[in-house]
Order: structure tokens, then C-alpha cells, then sequence
């Protein structure tokens, strides 16, 4: 988030990608691991940074670390910029400077061959794609988007970084079976997506990556559907209760044609605690709002699986 807030909210580096740029965001951490054609191609450009300190010949050991970061690349697979650094001036200036030798470079290398990429997979399919990475919404189910944001409760600052952190708007999908979509459509809510929603979503990701609810953290949840209203309610904490949530929960459903067509639902309660990748929040107990509404499919990031079913759907959505 402090990425859009700052280098993806200037509209000169905007402008850039949608004109000069095929402009690609993508999950490192899957990526990285993929045993196919993105995978591959993901890898190679990484290989090619010595920041990461990896052997060519071995493109596979780009599994083992992090490799987040800004890369530009040629669609052969030439790495022409690594960056993992935000601040817009600094990568204006570089993408222009790299769009410039780039513009330079092919028409000293007109008629060339093309980069041939290697794959480091003993076989591979053009067409195949990594199953355990490129998840799919439900058939028949339903993808509702879901954001939290922090309502108050932050001390003044002066840091532009953390001004960003205190106001930011997070934002991820809650995806409901087709079983789970038939249930609600006859007026029930089933324990297995109170259970998602507890675990997955009633988290406060608004400063980062948080630590998902364990089974035995969630000690109430409820939400009753009566007249397309729901109402209820969710408390979880952790074992030493150093992380919680307790919430109201209240929100409008609507069906036709035996299907859900509007499911707008808001959690509004007193949060405390942080993870590691979630830190500085509020002192003690803080107001923290989460939201979801029904995607509609016009927003790129609905095609996105949800944060909790990364590296395990079966966890998430269980068959």
C-alpha cells in the first residue's frame, strides 16, 4: 500500500506505464516457484541482478529469498532496471532513462537474434500452468471484495510513510463456494464461511501482511440472516490475548433468480495488537471497520485469490 499511495499515485510514472509500459503486477512469492512458463521467465529476469546472488545456471534458487522489487524487462526476457526503492522522483527518472537506452538499443541491434530463454525445468509445456499457484474463483460461487481501514485512535506524526500506514485502505477477496452461495440464497448463513470470514478477514491488514486467526482464536462468531438483514457479531484474540478483535457485525443481502446479487456487510469493533509485518498500530484498543461488498468483476483485483488461501487453498476453501 505505501507502493500505490506513493511511486503508483504519481501521475507521471501513471502515465508512463500506460503508454510506454505492458505494466505487470504479480506475487513474488508464488512466482518465484512456479514450475512453468511465468515461473521460468520470472526467474531468468531475477537471476539476472546480482543483488540476489544467483547462479545462472541454477535458476531454481530464486526460490529460496525474496526477490520483491520494481524490475523493467524486455518481452525477450533482458533485464534492463531492478529498483526496490519508492521514491517516485528517483523512479521516474529511471524509467525514462531506461526507456531512452532501450529506444537506443534497438536500432543498434535491428535484425538480431532474439533471447532465447532457458528453462530450468527437466520438462516443460508451453501451455501448462502451475495449479498450485494460478487459483480460480469457485465455479458457481461468489467473490465479494473486503476492506479494512482504521478509523482512529493513531498519534500525530510527521513521517509521510507513516501518514500513509495511519490512513490507508486495505484490500483483498472473500470467495464463497457454490454450496455456500446456494445456503445463503435459502436464509442461512453455513458455519464454514463464518469460519473463513473469522479466520481470513476480520484481521487488520492495513500496514501489511497480518498474522490469519488459528482455529481455537476464534471464540465467537455468528451472523444470523433474517428478512435480508444480517446481524451478529465476532470476538478473537490470541492465546495470550496480546492480538484481538471484537465486533458488531451488521449488513444487507439480496437475491434474484436464485442467486445473491447484492451482499454488502460491515464489521465494526475494537482491535489491538500487531504482527510482524503489521506494526506500529495504535495504542491499545483502536476502532477498525472492515467492509465487504459483492465484486462485480469491473475491478481488476477481483480476479485476485484471496491473502489466506496463499500457498494452501485447500486451507482456506476447504473441497
Amino acid at each position: 500500500m505505501l507502493d500505490r499511495a506513493s511511486t503508483f499515485a504519481h501521475p507521471q510514472i501513471v502515465r508512463l506505464l500506460k503508454e510506454k509500459f505492458v505494466p505487470v503486477a504479480l506475487d513474488q512469492a508464488d512466482t518465484r516457484r512456479q514450475q512453468d512458463s511465468e515461473g521460468d521467465f520470472y526467474r531468468q529476469l531475477a537471476i539476472q541482478h546480482s543483488a540476489f546472488g544467483l547462479s545462472t545456471r541454477n535458476a531454481k534458487s530464486a526460490i529460496s529469498r525474496t526477490t520483491q522489487g520494481f524490475y523493467i524487462a524486455t518481452a525477450s526476457g533482458e533485464l534492463l532496471l531492478y529498483n526496490n526503492n519508492r521514491d517516485p522522483g528517483k523512479m521516474l527518472r529511471l524509467m525514462n532513462e531506461k526507456l531512452r537506452e532501450f529506444a537506443s538499443s534497438q536500432q543498434d541491434q535491428a535484425g538480431a537474434s532474439p533471447v532465447v530463454l532457458q528453462s530450468d525445468r527437466e520438462s516443460e509445456s508451453e501451455d501448462k500452468v502451475d495449479q498450485r499457484y494460478g487459483f480460480q474463483s469457485p465455479k458457481g460461487g461468489l467473490v465479494v471484495r473486503v476492506q479494512a481501514k482504521v478509523l482512529g485512535g493513531y498519534p500525530p506524526t510527521d513521517d509521510p510513510w507513516r501518514e500513509i500506514f495511519q490512513s490507508a485502505l486495505s484490500r483483498d477477496n472473500l470467495w464463497i463456494s457454490a454450496v455456500e452461495h446456494k445456503s445463503i440464497v435459502q436464509g442461512k448463513v453455513p458455519d464454514s464461511l463464518l469460519h473463513r470470514i473469522a479466520r481470513f478477514h476480520l484481521v487488520d491488514n492495513t500496514r501489511g501482511e497480518p498474522l490469519m486467526w488459528k482455529p481455537d482464536e476464534v471464540k465467537r462468531i455468528k451472523m444470523d440472516l433474517a428478512d435480508g438483514q444480517f446481524t451478529g457479531s465476532a470476538l478473537i484474540h490470541s492465546s495470550n490475548n496480546d492480538r484481538g478483535y471484537d465486533a458488531e457485525i451488521r449488513g444487507v443481502i439480496e437475491v434474484a433468480d436464485g442467486s445473491v446479487i447484492r451482499f454488502d456487510v460491515v464489521a465494526l469493533g475494537k482491535c489491538w495488537g500487531e504482527g510482524p509485518y503489521t506494526r506500529n498500530p495504535p495504542p491499545g484498543k483502536f476502532p477498525l471497520a472492515i467492509s465487504f461488498t459483492l465484486a462485480d468483476g469491473t475491478d481488476l483485483a477481483d480476479s485476485l485469490s484471496p491473502q489466506g488461501a496463499r500457498g494452501w487453498l485447500d486451507a482456506y476453501l476447504p473441497k
